[in-house]
Parts: structure tokens; C-alpha cells; sequence
């Protein structure tokens, strides 16, 4: 049987940030501060002295979504050609975190495509959350994503999603998806196999998360959430220095301000009615209008953004829900870091829930 494949590397421009004009919400112009924060921490990552307009403005525009194909040499001889069929005929869409971009998701992508699978990489440009509107911009493109995935099912039957989300804004990010694919064609809700989900949730709009999420997009390798937590096992015995301050890096003075500002902002912003209720929405859906398919949670005790309590939480929910749910908690690494810590463990984790969610199912019919 012949498989149509999609055109690779889709790529879709996105809006010059230099020219943004931005808007929180329909009626609440977005705050300078936030603005002049995203400048400045851009500024701090310049190893040459830059104009504000030049930092922003001259780096190569990154693409919305990016189509991945399966690598030609990724059939293993172990398998059937029933399973080799079923994983050409599978999508995984990877949905990235607050500032990520498509490098930043290559080595999960290719980590997929060694294996078979079609993989399409979606990122947000800060520039669009910067200047988020209800119904806005952002919310086009991701229903641009949500028409390309349908065109893709509607091709062939057989062919079937994986979410893999990071972060809140990927985890949000789905359940928007979700929300469009409810209103354009509810069967594909079934098309969906299994959602792996890192580094999140948090499903209340919470002030202080979104401060860290913001905080660590801004400053990257400079923020206290690019570290993960010493393993005190490890320290010298005979070592003076407090072993819970050094297990426990601070954030510096002025990641300190940064975060209060980003919170105070949070406060405000988070409980306008328009924002409010599309949060509240979107987080709806996702604990109780899910597809009927196996969760992963991949989340760590050591994540400055998103609590573990809170991931351990709302995965206690959907089991009483009655969801299929696995959980790894990788201790001491950071957020969305999980992978580049310890590949291993990561990717044993995923090649157990795919082996459950799209291999078995071609090994026992």
C-alpha cells in the first residue's frame, strides 16, 4: 500500500518583533516593562556591545513548524512490517516551551525520526506571546497546525497523533489543539494514541509560575531554573560548606527583581476576564475532555518552574478519572532539561510508553 508523505519543513514567517505592536488581551496594552525586560536580557546574551533595535530585529526569523521525516535506514529487523507500516503512519508532534525554538527541539525530533516516526516540531516565537490576544495570531497559527494534521489523517486511514508537549505553553498549546480539533472533527479525538508530557502541568494560571516560565525564557543559561539540584551523596564528608545551600542554587539579585516584577505583572494580567476564561478553557479540557489514550508525566523535584506537587497532583486527578497514567519523577533535574541530564532514563521511558501505545497494538493483530 502506497503512503502519501507530507512536503518536509512547512515553514510558516513569523511577525518582526521589531515591529510588534503589543497587546495583552483586546482591550489591555501589553506592560513596557515586559518589553524592555525581553530587550534587556537579549542585551546580556550579546557578547558585543548592540543597540536594543539590532538585537531584536537582525537574528534569522524562526520557523513556526517544521515537518520531520522518518530516516530511510530507521526499519528495525526485529520488527514486522506491520509495525515498520503502523509507525510510518504515526505523527508525533512535539509542541515546545515558553521561548523555545526549532534547534532547541532537534534532538527530540531526531530521537523520533531514528525510529520511523514522522515528527512536526512546533514552537511559539516570544514575540507572539509578548503580544497575545484572544483569537489573536497565536491562536491562527496553531489552527493553521490543527488544519495541516487533519489534511494529513483525512489522507489515509491508519494514521494516528502522539502529543509530546514541554512545559506549560506546550502543554496549553495542546489543549487548545484539542479544543479545535473537538469543533472541526471530533473523531480525530480518537486518532490521538498516547500525550507525553514534560516539565508541566500547572493547571491554575498561577502568578508565580508564569513568572519563573517568563523569568527563564528571558534569561536562559542565566536563570538559578537552568540548574539542576547537587546530589548531597556526592559531597565530601568532611566538606563545611551546608550542603542544602549548595544542593540549592539562588537566584541572583537581579533574577530576584526580574521575578517580582514578572509576578506583580502576573497578578494583574492573569485575572483580566478575557485571559481568565480562555485559561480556564483550555485547562478544563485538559482534565476532563482528554482523549481516551496512555499519559506519560515526565517531571523532576528539582524543577524551579513547575512544582512537582502540582504535576503529582493533577496526575492523581485524571487517575481518578480513570486515565491511563505513567509518571517518572527524575529527582534532580531541571526544568525541561530532563533529556540532556539523563538521556537514558528519558528515552527508556519513552521507548516503553510508544512500545505500549503504537507497537502492540501492530504485534497482537
Amino acid at each position: 500500500m502506497k503512503i502519501r508523505v507530507p512536503l518536509p519543513n512547512i515553514n510558516f514567517m513569523v511577525p518582526n518583533l521589531g515591529h510588534s505592536n503589543y497587546t495583552l488581551c483586546s482591550s489591555v496594552a501589553a506592560s513596557p516593562v515586559l518589553v524592555s525586560l525581553y530587550q534587556s536580557a537579549e542585551l546580556a546574551k550579546a557578547s558585543k556591545p548592540i543597540s536594543v533595535t539590532r538585537a531584536i530585529t537582525t537574528s534569522a526569523p524562526d520557523l513556526l513548524y517544521r515537518w520531520h521525516l522518518p530516516e530511510p535506514n530507521a526499519i528495525d529487523v526485529s520488527e514486522t512490517s506491520d509495525c515498520s507500516l503502523v509507525k510510518s503512519r504515526t505523527v508525533v508532534v512535539l509542541l515546545g516551551w515558553l521561548g523555545a525554538k526549532q534547534k532547541h527541539l532537534k534532538r527530540y525530533a531526531e530521537w523520533y525520526t531514528s525510529r520511523g516516526y514522522h515528527v512536526i516540531t512546533f514552537t511559539f516565537p516570544m514575540a507572539e506571546i509578548l503580544s497575545y490576544q484572544v483569537g489573536g495570531k497565536a491562536e491562527q497559527n496553531i489552527e493553521l497546525l490543527v488544519h495541516h494534521l487533519a489534511d494529513w489523517l483525512e489522507e489515509e486511514h491508519g494514521k494516528n497523533l502522539i502529543f509530546h508537549t514541554f512545559s506549560n505553553t506546550g502543554w496549553l498549546t495542546y489543549g487548545a489543539i484539542l479544543e479545535k480539533f473537538q469543533k472541526q472533527d471530533p473523531s480525530i479525538m480518537r486518532r490521538i494514541r498516547g500525550c507525553i508530557v514534560d516539565s508541566a502541568p500547572v493547571a491554575a494560571p498561577d502568578p508565580q509560575v508564569w513568572a519563573s516560565g517568563f523569568s527563564a525564557a528571558f534569561l536562559k543559561k542565566n536563570s538559578v531554573a537552568t540548574r539542576g539540584v547537587i546530589n548531597a551523596n556526592k559531597l565530601d564528608t568532611n566538606s563545611l560548606v551546608d550542603s542544602k545551600a549548595v544542593g540549592e542554587p539562588k537566584p541572583a539579585v537581579t533574577e530576584t527583581a526580574l521575578l517580582l516584577i514578572l509576578e506583580k505583572f502576573f497578578e494583574v494580567v492573569l485575572h483580566l476576564p478575557t485571559v481568565n476564561r480562555r485559561l480556564s478553557d483550555i485547562s478544563g479540557l485538559l482534565k476532563s475532555g482528554q482523549p481516551c489514550c496512555p499519559q506519560l508525566y515526565i517531571y523532576s523535584s528539582a524543577d524551579r518552574v513547575i512544582p512537582a506537587e502540582s504535576v503529582e497532583s493533577f496526575i492523581e486527578e485524571q487517575r481518578r478519572a480513570g486515565r491511563e497514567v505513567r509518571a517518572c519523577n527524575f529527582v534532580s533535574t531541571p526544568h525541561v532539561d530532563h533529556f540532556r541530564n539523563d538521556p537514558k532514563l528519558y528515552t527508556s521511558q519513552l521507548s516503553q510508553f510508544l512500545e505500549d501505545c503504537v507497537i502492540s497494538c501492530c504485534k497482537h493483530s
